[in-house]
């Protein structure tokens, strides 16, 4: 036990000395890790028993520290970090690291390795790092991992929080140089293949099935992942580690059936689970799932349950140290917790139920989803800020529907190559169990009060891991598990009635709503019977006109542009559809040019109003506060010259950000009595970047902060570290991406309330 505990201690401090270590400078990282490497040979030299745990755990720390440390110095290296914040114009020369995809504002994103640029001089520069191409041409969208590209690119430095370096735009299309690996393009043509198998079935179970099977998603429809997300099973729509379990252990249970040994299971799983990974893609998530899901459930297989801990431990020892990004990745820590659940907590679980009587095949149903469920919440809670009432049992409902579905599938992909029409045969056959698990997560998404608020951030998630704890050890004891449950009927027969009064949508007396349209911006604020003021209209017409259609808007008096980005202003003719806007107002920082000639080109009656001014639409007070005067030469002018907007309507007051960064946040407190900025109702700037001034978000102390956001983005919006201020200013933080359309009301006591429904 103790060398379990040495381990396990050596992996978590490498993991939260990685952490830490990204928002440092890599001389203050490598300092970290220096100093915990004192400590290891002191607690190592001296000590015994646990001190023996200390000398890990630091000896983990200075690894984690040192292999962040190394990476954010390849990031913050010049001459690309200055190329970068000067947003220079270069040729680059890149290495495609994962799949491109096709984001809400009709641009593809594109996760890549930078390996050389050309700037002026036309002199090609070597480099390694991590980059983010965000092109306009979907011409990308057919790469392959692995593929060289040329392209020409304007550089911006990225959000913090991260390993990558810089952020490409790009409007051309790739210079293809050479082709992707023989195994990407064998993958690739298995992934085709299943697409293919899937096109004659309906939308729904068609999408779903290759993402549950290769970690296809790009036919995934957006409503039914949001519902998934919802009724917490969001792991069932991309490969994950109950799929590679699946598979290893269906070749576990072939080859123990052939009276193989350990050693040949083993080998015979590590093998399955490298051809897995193949057809699925090793990217990042790939390899994180099959590191979590496969390491356990192999030591488990070869007959060392005791192995599992320590080939736990390992796993994530070794993934943070290859890749300290993972250490912030949430989806890496739900991994973790996940299969430590399954390890440590759902034998035990499975072996109480049976010593009461219960079937073996019922208590591992019930225990398995239950323990994952239980070391994951926290995690959740802190990121959600609320506590999902649907996940076990939707997870007991979805689980038979999961095995079938993946192996049918895997032989839908492989018979695509060689038997066309039996491959679509299987991948019909494989669209019953994913038609149940549609079915599953529709109905789970629409129980009402089936996600109860908690708070969020860090402080919410130790709170709920700290009372979870505490009821593991309580249950222990009969008198404890009584009042449990006395405890939790109340509070469900208490607070479901309530929920399902509120039910509906819009919720009467609505004042301001952020509608869900992804990765962007878009505000109604209430300005009479079927008018409200729009401020900005998001990157996609649809998504727009769908949250005014269901608000009943047919009127805008007012619509207010922060500023000319796409993620604000691309889904403007979704506003003008269909309804009658009187005036427009605009920053008059005027890039970028084409956007701002886009908006202007729709022919809408200009209103001037700078900082200092105000006007009154429909009984709603707007005072325009920022900006103060032109902000240039900061990582993005655009955002630091957005319009911020105090609106008062119904007694209540909030303050609309735009996108405002660091440098127009400080102008602001400088130029007004930070008391003016205080506000009941935040829209957090940037999609919650990290970019915001502590300062700035204490003199405004928002009541509810409102989070516009795209779920699954690739910029680390909304960052961990802000909302945690956020929440422990005493914010009730809620996010689009989570939460759906999102509105400020009224109860009927007269106190201020906030209200999600399903975008």
């Amino acid at each position: 036990m103790s060398a379990d505990l040495r381990l396990a201690g050596a992996a978590l401090g490498c993991w939260f000395a990685a952490i830490g270590a990204l928002f440092l400078p890599a001389g203050g990282g490598w300092a970290v890790a220096g100093g915990a490497l004192v400590v290891a040979a002191v607690a190592g030299r001296f000590g015994d028993g646990h001190r023996w745990v200390l000398a890990a755990c630091a000896l983990g720390v200075a690894c984690g520290a040192a292999a962040t440390a190394a990476r954010v110095g390849q990031r913050d290296a010049e001459p690309l970090r200055g190329l970068a914040e000067r947003h220079a114009t270069v040729r680059a020369g890149l290495r495609i690291s994962d799949d491109p995809r096709l984001g809400r504002s009709a641009t593809v994103v594109v996760p890549a390795r930078l390996e050389w640029v050309a700037a002026g001089d036309g002199r090609r520069i070597a480099i390694s790092a991590r980059v983010l191409v965000l092109a306009r041409d979907q011409g990308w969208l057919g790469l392959l991992p692995g593929q060289e590209v040329e392209a020409s690119a304007r550089l911006s430095p990225p959000d913090g929080g991260d390993l990558r370096a810089a952020v490409l735009s790009v409007s051309a299309g790739p210079q293809l140089v050479g082709r992707a690996p023989w195994v990407q393009r064998a993958a690739g043509s298995l992934r085709a293949g299943l697409q293919r198998a899937c096109q004659g079935l309906p939308a729904e179970p068609g999408g779903l099935l290759p993402g549950l099977v290769v970690g296809d998603t790009s036919r995934l429809d957006q409503a039914l992942a949001d519902d998934f997300r919802t009724t917490g099973l969001t792991h069932l729509t991309a490969v994950s580690g109950a799929n590679l379990a699946i598979v290893v252990g269906l070749v576990l249970v072939i080859v123990r059936w052939c009276r193989a040994g350990p050693r040949v299971a083993a080998l015979v799983c590590v093998l399955a689970l490298a051809g897995f990974v193949i057809l699925v893609r090793p990217s990042p998530s790939v390899l994180r799932a099959a590191a979590m899901g496969g390491l356990g459930l192999v030591a488990l297989a070869v007959g060392r349950p005791r192995a599992a801990v320590p080939s736990l431990a390992a796993g994530v020892f070794g993934l943070v140290v290859v890749d300290p990004e993972l250490a912030v990745d949430a989806g890496f820590a739900l991994s973790v917790l996940a299969t430590g659940g399954l390890v440590l907590i759902a034998p035990r679980w499975t072996a109480a139920l049976e010593d009461r009587g219960w079937p073996r095949v019922a208590a591992e149903a019930l225990a398995v989803p239950a323990a994952a469920q239980a070391a994951c919440a926290p995690v959740i809670a802190a990121i959600s800020a609320g506590v999902s009432l649907t996940t076990i049992p939707a997870n007991l409902l979805a689980a038979p529907a999961v095995a079938p579905a993946t192996v049918i599938g895997i032989v839908a992909a492989v018979l695509s190559v060689v038997a066309p029409a039996l491959a679509a045969f299987a991948a019909w056959l494989a669209s019953w169990p994913a038609r149940w698990l549609v079915f599953v997560a529709h109905r789970g998404a629409d129980v009402p009060a089936g996600l109860l608020p908690w708070p969020g951030g860090v402080w919410g998630g130790l709170l709920l891991g700290v009372l979870i704890a505490a009821l593991l050890v309580g249950f222990r004891w009969a008198v404890v598990r009584r009042w449990v449950l006395v405890a939790a009927v109340a509070a469900v027969l208490g607070a479901v009635p309530v929920r399902l009064l509120a039910s509906g949508w819009p919720p009467p007396g609505w004042l301001v709503v952020a509608c869900d349209v992804g990765q962007g911006d878009a505000l109604a604020v209430a300005a009479g019977p079927g008018a409200a003021i729009v401020v900005d209209a998001g990157p996609e017409p649809d998504l727009v006109d769908g949250c005014l259609r269901r608000l009943g808007v047919r009127r805008v008096p007012l619509l207010v542009v922060s500023h000319f980005h796409v993620d604000h202003v691309g889904g403007l003719d979704g506003v003008l559809r269909g309804r009658q806007v009187d005036r427009l107002l605009v920053p008059d920082f005027a890039e970028p040019a084409a956007a701002r000639g886009s908006v202007l080109s729709h022919g809408v009656p200009r209103v001037a109003a700078g900082a200092g001014s105000g006007l009154d639409v429909g009984g709603v007070r707007i005072d325009v506060l920022a900006p103060v005067r032109p902000v240039t030469g900061t990582r993005s002018d655009p955002n630091n010259n957005s319009l911020v907007l105090a609106v008062r309507t119904g007694g209540v007051r909030v303050l609309l950000t735009g996108d405002a960064e660091t440098e127009e946040q400080l102008s602001l407190l400088a130029a007004d009595d930070p008391g003016l900025l205080r506000a009941d109702v935040m829209k957090v700037a940037h999609h919650g970047s990290a970019y915001q001034d502590e300062g700035f978000l204490q003199a405004v102390a928002p009541r509810i902060a409102l989070v516009s956001v795209g779920a699954g983005n690739d910029y680390g919006h909304p960052s961990a570290v802000l909302l945690a201020r956020l929440a422990r200013g005493g914010a009730r933080v809620m996010r689009t991406d989570q939460q759906g359309d999102l509105a400020v009301l009224l109860d009927g006591e007269g106190r201020l309330a906030v209200a999600a429904g399903k975008g």
